[in-house]
């Protein structure tokens, strides 16, 4: 037995996603409200029989495993590790010497930065000092405090040392984890004296602390985080997510601020889906970490210099990474000043965000004197720059033209300091949104899975396929079952599972739960109008996000590739025909 079936074994499907979406029996099935959008109506499926999950609204499904991907951002090895702990599993017993080695060393670490994490909380609750700080100056509750683990390190420079010892942990082992330094042989606490604030990986485990100085002393920083070890990576760590992915999720977009005690307070003003990196130095993997559970990424970095910088380089790597970036302005010093003041003004700022090249070109607006040659030329400095880092010519092209009124020159003049060829044709913005293109999208995966489930039931209905194209759905699993229905028009489900393609075990799963759920027992008349609709909406729509990719294609070639263009289009526009006319 492998380590996969080894935790199905353990597990009930119902189990683990009954931590994240409350379910009713329905049947031989469970039924809740899809943790994918805000739906009233339960349309969340889970098959115990099956071992599998189908969420209706969304068109998503899969086993347990794809589940923990989909809810925690996680790829499959970290849902592998994730359901290996709720399920008992040693994955040490399934590795090779060298990695089983480094998993005791690393379960080791969450063990040992887990207890420090219990005795700062102890320390903090007797120390009057730290609670006045937090309950008071800050003004955060109890709960709060609770929520975040918030702590206290005693000043005495080795008490966390000794505890630990007497715990079991060696002085190397300390030092693997940031808890200590090591310096004549002697272990010292590397927090002293300091607010600690635990910092948490997406699952809810310490991976390591900030900590920040009660008193104010000369020449000590206010704050220091724990260097880089075996699970801690600044890079890649985003603060606070473990309790912001749910809202994230829900709103689809999250808040980016600077600071830790900036999300804590969001958290406690009903702003839950807000975290933070370390400090403004934002990163790839920050922004990726993110794109699982959104798009919508929308900063709120402290309204001074510095904030401004970090908005400069965020927008190339946003660029990169295929976010959308915009910012919240904040008429306060920080967010954590403007809640302190007032919490609805918080919640409202949020849900106004400006797109951020354009809050950049706001903020340089102020503080450059543009009618100047110098101020002409610092702004298109700065903007150019960010311009050339777009990788969509059409958006690079509306600033260049936006800046070039702005600063009273003409937009070949630009186009020459930025390095492109003069164009004397203007390019529009695109008109279509991501976000309907990918409710098309997702429009189009239900209606393959729909259709697949009734001709994988009935083979009388195959001949609905047979205008259907593979690139018409999406993933190679439903792709994979098409071709094999085309190949093999009068097979018969009952009995045979075994003869389909062996990798698509789980979507097959999904299929029969959802003919069992919709069409299991109507009359053949009522499923043969259902397979005819379907197969129109699928063409339909699917030649609507064609088109949708070709216009927008259109405006970034030159005019052979738009002659093609246009050819490919007219195709679209034949096969919309064909469809009417069955």
């Amino acid at each position: 037995m492998d380590a996969v079936e080894d935790i199905k074994g353990r597990l009930s499907i119902e189990d683990v996603i009954s931590r994240y979406v409350e379910l009713k029996r329905a049947g031989r099935n469970f039924k809740g409200l899809s943790p994918f959008s805000s739906e009233k109506t339960a349309s969340f499926m889970v098959s115990p029989e099956k071992q599998i999950w189908h969420d209706f609204s969304s068109g998503k499904g899969g086993n347990m495993f794809s589940f923990v991907m989909e809810m925690e951002g996680l790829e499959f090895k970290g849902a592998l590790e994730l359901l290996a702990r709720q399920a008992g599993v040693d994955l040490t017993q399934y590795r090779g010497s060298y990695d089983a080695e480094r998993g005791k060393q690393k379960e080791r670490l969450y063990q040992e930065l887990e207890l420090a994490t219990k005795f700062y909380q102890v320390h903090f609750s007797k120390n009057r000092e730290a609670l006045e700080y937090i309950l008071k100056k800050r003004g955060f509750s109890k709960e709060t405090a609770l929520e975040f683990k918030i702590g206290y390190s005693p000043d005495d420079g080795t008490a966390l040392a000794k505890f630990l010892k007497s715990k079991g942990f060696s002085e190397e082992e300390m030092k693997h984890a940031g808890l200590v330094t090591v310096r004549y042989n002697d272990a010292r606490d590397m927090f002293r004296g300091r607010i600690m604030i635990p910092l948490m990986d997406p699952q809810g485990r310490v991976v390591g602390f900030t900590a920040r100085l009660l008193r104010d002393e000369p020449n000590a920083p206010k704050y220091i985080n724990t260097p880089a070890t075996p699970i801690y990576d600044k890079s890649r760590h985003v603060f606070g997510l473990h309790l912001a992915k749910d809202a994230i999720r829900k709103n689809n977009y999250v808040v980016l601020v600077e600071g830790n005690l900036d999300v804590i307070a969001s958290h406690q003003a009903g702003v839950k889906q807000t975290v933070a990196t370390a400090g403004t130095a934002m990163t790839e993997q920050h922004l990726k970490a993110l794109g699982r559970f959104t798009q919508n990424v929308r900063l709120a970095f402290d309204q001074d210099v510095a904030g401004l910088a970090a908005t400069e380089r965020a927008i190339p790597i946003a660029a990169k990474t295929g976010v959308s970036l915009s910012i919240i302005d904040v008429d306060a010093k920080d967010p954590d000043e403007l809640i302190q003041k007032d919490p609805k003004a918080w919640e409202k700022v949020v849900t106004k965000p400006k797109y951020a090249l354009d809050w950049l070109v706001e903020q340089y607006q102020k503080r450059l004197d543009i009618k100047s040659a110098q101020g002409k030329r610092e702004l298109s400095d700065v903007v150019l720059k960010l311009v050339s880092g777009l990788e969509d010519k059409v958006e690079q092209d509306h600033y260049i033209v936006q800046l070039a009124k702005l600063i009273d020159v003409s937009p070949d003049a630009l186009r020459t300091k930025l390095g492109k060829p003069t164009s004397s044709k203007p390019l529009k913005r695109p008109n279509k949104s991501t976000e309907e293109l990918q409710k098309d999208i997702i429009d189009q995966t239900k209606n393959q899975n729909h259709l697949l489930a009734l001709v994988l039931h009935l083979p009388e209905l195959r001949k609905y396929l047979n205008s259907i194209k593979k690139d018409m759905f999406n993933g190679e699993t439903a792709q994979k079952i098409l071709e094999f229905l085309k190949k093999h028009d009068d097979f018969e489900l009952k009995g045979n599972e075994a003869k389909l393609p062996s990798t698509t075990g789980d979507f097959v799963k999904i299929l029969i739960l959802l003919y069992e759920e919709l069409y299991q027992g109507r009359e053949i008349l009522e499923l043969r109008l259902e397979a005819a609709r379907l197969q129109t909406r699928l063409i339909e729509n699917y030649v609507k996000i064609e088109k949708t990719k070709l216009s927008e294609a259109m405006r970034d070639s030159d005019e052979t590739k738009s002659v093609q263009l246009l050819e490919k289009a007219k195709e679209f526009d034949l096969l919309l025909k064909e469809v009417a006319h069955d």
